[in-house]
């Protein structure tokens, strides 16, 4: 089956200042380095047509009032919602079209449809929390991706994967009591937002569901790589999932201005193929991946240039 990928042109339409690191350009670079045309952007998506999450998907995860909040002050024109994360007038569209992209994503996977699938969207998820949005994210994308895939194909256990150089604080949170979603994240630590610790492991149901790999600064790329697969496998044994999704962010690259670690564009494939192994090893390939930050333009279109032929392979 083939590989999905999913992007659209009015991810440009979260019009933050062109000097603000989640900029429009970051996809510009991407479609460029992987020959996605204007024309083919322009017909909503690369390979199948997506729309926004619903209300009803969305508060799934996020609580109404917050919806509400997020939705008036976009119809009141914008601003910051804190000192990181720009609002602007048709952020609350496009960030539910990002959250329909993973939905959107999870249906072809779970149907059979392609083997697995990459969103390529904007702004990023994973900060956001059920009722607040923080470091770029408005919804928590890879968060309504699985409860969607709960929800409506009545899947059992899911695993998310985090490589960004962020901790998924907000992923983390939405799902610590929970044993139905298993979270995995390598970080930098100690990196904004400052969690992700090793003893945060879920609690009640959640307890041990949850698992932090963060990564000191000076830590070489070959010991990153192997530290990432042997916990991953580890972890993966403990979850056992029906599908796994990536929150893909490569701002762990060496050469990003505002994170980054001493990872290489080539070691974001060797990434992807463990997470690809272990998809075919629990879950027939289901896989999903979900842009996430990365901000140093060259290195960003590269890296994703390199995970995209990994999941094509």
């Amino acid at each position: 089956m083939p590989s999905l990928l999913l992007t659209d042109l009015r991810c440009l339409d979260h019009e933050t200042n062109v000097s603000h690191p989640e900029s429009p350009g970051r996809l510009k670079a991407i479609w460029q380095r992987l020959g996605i045309t204007e024309e083919v952007r322009s017909h909503g998506a690369w390979t199948r047509s997506f729309r926004p999450a619903t209300h009803s998907q969305l508060a799934a995860i996020h609580d109404p009032t917050y919806l509400r909040d997020l939705d008036a002050l976009c119809h009141a024109g914008g601003g910051y919602w804190d000192a990181d994360t720009v609002i602007t007038p048709r952020s609350f569209e496009v960030a539910a079209l990002a959250a329909g992209a993973g939905i959107a994503a999870v249906d072809s996977v779970l149907i059979g449809e392609s083997n697995n699938a990459l969103c390529l969207t904007r702004p990023p998820g994973h900060h956001a929390v059920v009722d607040n949005a923080m470091g770029f994210c408005l919804l928590n994308n890879v968060a309504i991706a699985a409860q969607h895939a709960l929800d409506a194909h009545q899947l059992k256990r899911i695993l998310i994967v985090d490589w960004d150089v962020h901790h998924g604080n907000g992923t983390q949170d939405i799902f610590y009591t929970r044993d139905d979603v298993y979270v995995f994240s390598m970080h930098r630590f100690p990196l904004y937002p400052f969690t992700g610790k090793h003893s945060e492991i879920g609690s009640g149901k959640g307890l041990g569901a949850n698992r932090n790999l963060p990564i000191s600064y000076d830590l070489d790329r070959e010991t990153i790589l192997a530290q990432f697969s042997r916990e991953l496998k580890d972890f993966a044994a403990v979850a056992k999932p029906d599908l796994i999704l990536i929150s893909a962010g490569f701002d762990a690259h060496q050469d990003d201005p505002i994170g980054g670690l001493h990872l290489a564009s080539t070691d974001f494939a060797s990434l992807a193929r463990v997470v690809m192994d272990l998809a075919d090893q629990y879950c027939q390939g289901c896989l999903v991946s979900l842009l996430e930050g990365g901000y140093d333009l060259p290195s960003l279109a590269e890296s994703v240039w390199f995970h995209w032929q990994t999941l094509k392979s």
